[in-house]
């Protein structure tokens, strides 16, 4: 009885043997292909090429054990900073400027990108590595731990990239110091002093401070002193970058206490060339074509007036123009002083034109009214060129002799009726000419206005000059 099931069992097993062995064959063969597949992707990946000892040894990229399960996430409060009811946690700071990307006088402001690195310890994510490996994070991670809440200064903007992802890298090493590195672009306040514009150095600065942390819980320091600010190579099209220093300071808020302050400071220094081709020398050569109406004919109204009235125009506008691109300050510019000097000698040439030729209707209408024009002549034909007598359209005849008689004889003066001697030889009379007499005689010699002109104001201009760029450059 007991051999009958005995043998229906055996049976049964070697029915059964070859599908067992069927089935086992081709899930070793499908793991194999699987493998293959994943080898020839790795290849591919790393230049057909696989270093299988770095890939064991690399400890970073198990995933045996989750990321908040090592560093013990869940086991801690990290609303708290480390070392709660302690000494203040030092945390270094270092930056690398990336780039300035802009300078706006209008606004008074800067732009710029830099890599802003943070360097701490937190016991709290410390880890057993045998190894003594890195592991690093990104974004996502930063979010569950404490980081410092380190903010910028009078900041108008900021953000922190995002393209592709958050450009965030935190890197925790087993004995708990941590790295967290951030790419941050910001639009900070810089108080610019425009009285040397554009002759100007400003001098610009991005400070960083702790936001909830004073002193007594947080302490910001450089990380590596000096060299803990680093630059790319920054070529501004205005300004030259004369240079860029870190520095260290605190400031104190009547409510909550002091803060540690990191300042990062740079000096710029501006480009004039763009301003002599855009500002100076054309107003230099408006000022010098003023001049020219000096050698035109007095008489030429139009051509002289015409002159002076457009480069009083193009002077206007070269000022308007300038003022449009600053900042409404309530102080005078360095290009102020130049641009309005240089408008009051255009409009000082227009009003010597209108000087002379007053003076030279003013000459003429004397010799009018003294009766040196004969009674034919035509005052309307004579002024119809440009509002004005002219010498060589009068016919100035000699007045007659008056007729000698007892009486002016009588009344004519003796001629050496004083008590004083008469001269001798030799002696040379000096008579002192009043400042009447000077000014009439200018005014009956109008073209010599237009003579010491050509003279003075060039030379004006030219002193002008020596003593402005003397004491701005």
């Amino acid at each position: 009885m007991r051999i009958t099931p005995l043998g229906l069992r055996l049976l049964c097993l070697i029915w059964l043997w070859p599908a067992a062995l069927l089935s086992d064959n081709q899930f070793h063969s499908r793991r194999k292909n699987k493998d293959t597949y994943m080898g020839e992707n790795a290849r591919h990946k790393h230049g057909g090429r696989i270093d299988f000892k770095m890939k064991k040894s690399d400890s970073t990229k198990s995933l045996l054990i989750k990321s908040e399960q090592l560093l013990r996430i869940e086991d801690h409060d990290f609303a708290m900073r480390p070392g709660f009811g302690g000494s203040a946690i030092p945390v270094g700071i270092d930056v690398q400027v990336e780039s300035i990307d802009s300078i706006s006088e209008v606004n008074m402001d800067f732009t710029m990108t830099l890599y802003l690195r943070h360097y701490w310890q937190d016991d709290r994510l410390a880890f057993p590595s045998s190894n003594n490996k890195s592991r690093t994070f990104d974004a996502r991670l930063v979010k569950k731990i404490w980081v410092p809440d380190v903010f910028f200064v009078h900041s108008k903007r900021s953000f922190i990239h995002d393209t592709t992802m958050e450009n965030i890298m935190l890197r925790v090493y087993p004995d708990g110091n941590i790295l967290y590195s951030v790419r941050i672009t910001v639009t900070a306040l810089c108080s610019m002093d425009f009285s040397s514009f554009p002759l100007d150095t400003q001098n610009c600065s991005l400070e960083l401070e702790s936001y909830a942390y004073n002193e007594n819980d947080l302490m910001l320091y450089w990380k590596n002193g000096n060299d803990s600010l680093r630059t790319d190579e920054i070529v501004l099209s205005q300004f030259f970058i004369e240079e860029f220093h870190p520095s260290y300071g605190l400031a104190f808020y009547s409510s909550t206490g002091w803060y540690n302050r990191l300042y990062i400071n740079f000096i710029l220094r501006r480009h004039i060339f763009f301003f002599m081709l855009q500002t100076y020398f054309p107003t230099m050569l408006m000022v010098m074509l003023s001049w020219v109406s000096f050698w035109i004919d007095r008489r030429a109204v139009p051509a002289r007036v015409s002159l002076g009235i457009t480069t009083v125009l193009t002077m206007s506008t070269i000022i308007t123009g300038v003022s449009a691109s600053m900042p409404q300050v309530s102080y005078v510019k360095a290009v102020d002083i130049y641009l309005w000097a240089s408008f009051l000698f255009v409009f000082l040439s227009v009003i010597e034109y209108a000087a002379v030729n007053y003076f030279t209707t003013v000459e003429e209408m004397k010799k009018l009214k003294r009766g040196k024009l004969p009674v034919s002549y035509d005052a309307t034909q004579a002024m119809a060129y440009d509002g004005c007598f002219h010498d060589n359209e009068m016919d100035l005849s000699p007045f007659p002799e008056l007729p000698t008689t007892p009486s002016t004889e009588q009344a004519a003066p003796p001629q050496n009726s004083s008590t004083e001697p008469p001269p001798t030889e030799g002696t040379r009379l000096w008579r002192k000419r009043s400042v009447r007499h000077n000014i009439n005689f200018i005014m009956s010699n109008s073209y010599m206005i237009d003579s010491y002109s050509r003279i003075i104001f060039p030379v004006a201009y030219l002193l002008f000059n020596i003593i402005y760029w003397s004491l701005y450059s």
